[in-house]
């Protein structure tokens, strides 16, 4: 894979590589394996706290910044006016540099949402990150952010694997010019489980990763798989070279369920389709 010309969703490279929950040397160690990979997207987030750990990996390789991609996220206890600016400036500080994807990780209280979304756009025009976004906003939620800052908001980032039916943040994203990002898309490998899977990779002569992977790419969702070992990351690459065709496509999507999130957090019971 040249990491100079990858396919792209609204700027953003496909295929990145996450870096929850990795801490300290083993997250330096997995930034440094997908940059010599040529893997360019880097995803991370105040709530991991690693971004220290990944800005260090990044300038000890040596890359340049201008060939790289950079996401991180505002935590939910940063997002209050006295602490928002400060919490991307250390961002900042810690990852080397501006960024090029600013979130929101988690959507604030309903009525907090539309402040918080003009404070992240103000850290656009600071000039602190080149596009921002938001993570795991419902459709709703989707379609209120996306009319309170107009063609802004390029990406929102949420569970996205064969095994959870998201059909609907997928129209959403659809309707208001987002792109959606899949973190835990390998569904904390559940998703190699079901036959549909087994017996598609089997046809292939593909590993039922690269099946899930590429179900997820080829539909325009950016994928971000976490792995610490080499072998991994080179299958997850290979997920860029192939197509399936459309038949399998559809059988891999009768597999979502409602109830199929890995990451399922109490505060947001009730809120994940308003």
């Amino acid at each position: 894979m040249n990491g100079h010309f990858q396919p792209t969703a609204n700027g953003i490279p496909l295929l990145g590589v996450g870096t929850y929950p990795l801490l300290g040397s083993e997250a330096q160690a997995t930034v440094k394996m997908a940059l010599d990979a040529d893997i360019r997207h880097i995803d991370t987030a105040q709530m991991y706290g690693n971004e220290k750990d990944v800005g260090t990996a990044i300038a000890q390789h040596g890359i340049d910044r201008s060939n790289l991609y950079v996401v991180t996220k505002v935590d939910p206890g940063n997002v209050a006016p006295d602490r928002f600016a400060s919490s991307v400036r250390k961002s900042i500080d810690d990852l080397g540099g501006p960024v090029d994807l600013l979130l929101i990780h988690w959507p604030p209280a309903d009525h907090e949402i539309d402040a918080a979304l003009d404070r992240l756009a103000a850290e656009k025009e600071k000039g602190h990150t080149k596009a921002i976004g938001i993570s795991n906003f419902s459709p709703g939620m989707m379609r209120r952010a996306q009319s309170r800052l107009p063609g802004q908001l390029i990406c929102n980032q949420v569970e996205f694997h064969p095994l959870l039916d998201q059909r609907q943040v997928k129209q959403a994203a659809a309707d208001t010019g987002m792109v959606l990002a899949a973190y835990s898309p390998l569904a904390r490998g559940a998703a190699f489980k079901p036959e549909i899977i087994q017996r598609i990779a089997q046809k292939h002569g593909r590993l039922p990763s690269e099946v899930v992977l590429r179900w997820i790419i080829q539909q325009g969702v950016i994928a971000i798989p976490m792995t610490t070992k080499r072998q991994n990351l080179e299958s997850n690459i290979r997920a860029l070279s192939f197509s399936l065709p459309e038949e399998d496509m559809a059988a891999i999507s009768t597999l979502g369920t409602a109830d199929g999130r890995t990451i399922n957090p109490g505060w947001m019971a009730g809120r994940w389709e308003i």
